[in-house]
């Protein structure tokens, strides 16, 4: 089905920054449009989101730059192109960029209109997204439904929040077989969190992500307000509900002097593994994302090496959903698990090589929004798509992250 209108304009974030959006409509009538996601921890290697850098003007965050791409460039060469070839859509665009990085076009141009066309596509077709995502990725396989594991950020850290917490993200990880039951535990659970924070006389507004951002006296303390938070909601810690990190070590590591600054102290990073693995003993933690710094390979190496082998241990700065990266750390024997986002690589055809990749190579696939998102729930239908094993969209709270949750609930229920 030919496409016949490409239409890109600028929206706000869930940060209230401006972010891309583009309306796609084919020939026969079929239309839809995607918006796109934003992070404030990005990894150095991520392909390039442009902004305007006009200061006058959403203090130089404005995408018009993008979007005017969107509107020229990129509308030009689409028109007229059959829809239901995604790999080919996506190829024109990589094509018209030129770039490894993105830099010409934006990933943020690129990505708004790969994601419109693609859901346009199954609206023509009458094929919910995630069928339409699973003809793309596996066409030989019988469809089916198969829901992730979900990592709810339920304490924010790092750069999502004002907490004083190095660690960016603290999940829990319901471990149920029903993803209506692990949802409705991560919002009791996270309900009970606040109580107790409460009681506490802790302040309980909340980061970019929807968790609570309390002011600890160090990182460790939020690995005992979960523990707590799961034990007084009525669920056994390991059992029913099991916790992950998402560290974002690349933000405290000092690249000259090689070392890490961890509640205050300088470390280095077998010290700095000392303390992940005394965690390890102490709290039914099953995920750990980024623990070293996006190009710290031999630290990444030796925490593989030595560490359980069921501990997932994710790539995101160190991977950003670039197979070339990912082929790095299969050879190199970096991690066991890869995070997905699809707008550090810029087309869905891309983020679908990099979960090929992933699978092959018998690491599993953690499906990520980002700290600035929209209520776009394009992530959920991807990891059902796929048979991601996990997706994690922040706290059970806000538009923006409840969305993606509502939508898995709904692809459940169909």
């Amino acid at each position: 089905m030919e496409i016949k209108n490409i239409k890109g304009y600028e929206i706000l974030d869930s940060r209230g920054n401006p972010t891309t959006a583009c309306f796609v409509e084919l020939s026969d009538g079929s239309k839809a449009q995607a918006y796109v996601p934003s992070g404030a921890s990005t990894g150095s290697h991520e392909a390039v989101e442009l902004r305007d850098g006009d200061k006058i003007r959403y203090n130089g965050l404005g995408v018009l730059s993008a979007v005017i791409n969107i509107n020229t460039i990129i509308k030009k060469a689409l028109l007229s192109q059959n829809s239901y070839n995604q790999k080919n859509i996506d190829q024109i665009l990589l094509d018209l960029d030129g770039t490894n990085n993105k830099s010409k076009l934006g990933a943020n141009a690129m990505l708004a209109v790969s994601l419109a066309v693609a859901k346009t596509a199954a609206i023509s077709q009458g094929l919910e997204l995630y069928q339409y995502i699973q003809n793309i990725f596996a066409p030989n396989l019988h469809s089916s439904k198969s829901f992730p594991q979900i990592g709810f950020n339920v304490l924010n850290g790092g750069k999502h929040a004002d907490s004083g917490l190095d660690v960016q993200e603290y999940m829990i990880m319901p471990l149920k077989n029903n993803i209506n039951e692990n949802i409705r535990i991560g919002s009791e659970i996270y309900h009970t969190l606040k109580n107790i924070l409460i009681k506490n006389g802790q302040v309980v507004s909340v980061g970019d992500e929807g968790g609570f951002a309390p002011r600890l006296d160090n990182n460790e303390a939020g690995l005992e307000l979960l523990v707590q938070a799961i034990q007084e909601a009525g669920y056994t810690p390991g059992i029913d509900c099991s916790l992950a990190l998402d560290v974002a070590a690349t933000e405290f590591f000092d690249i000259k002097f090689k070392e890490y600054t961890f509640d205050k102290q300088t470390y280095s990073a077998d010290e700095l593994t000392a303390i992940y693995n005394s965690w390890l003993q102490k709290y039914p933690i099953v995920s750990i994302e980024d623990p070293f710094a996006e190009d710290d390979y031999e630290s990444w190496r030796n925490f593989h090496k030595v560490t359980d082998s069921n501990l997932r241990i994710v790539g995101d700065d160190l991977l950003v959903t670039n197979t070339e990266r990912i082929k790095n750390a299969i050879d190199q024997k970096l991690c066991n698990s890869v995070l997905i986002k699809p707008n550090q690589i810029g087309t869905l055809t891309e983020t679908l090589d990099a979960i090929n990749l992933s699978h092959n190579n018998n690491l599993t696939t953690m499906i990520s929004h980002r700290s600035g998102d929209t209520i776009d729930t394009f992530i959920s239908d991807l990891a059902v798509g796929v048979s991601a094993r996990y997706i994690k969209s922040g706290a059970p709270a806000r538009a923006e992250r409840v969305s993606k949750y509502n939508r898995l609930l709904e692809i459940y229920y169909l």
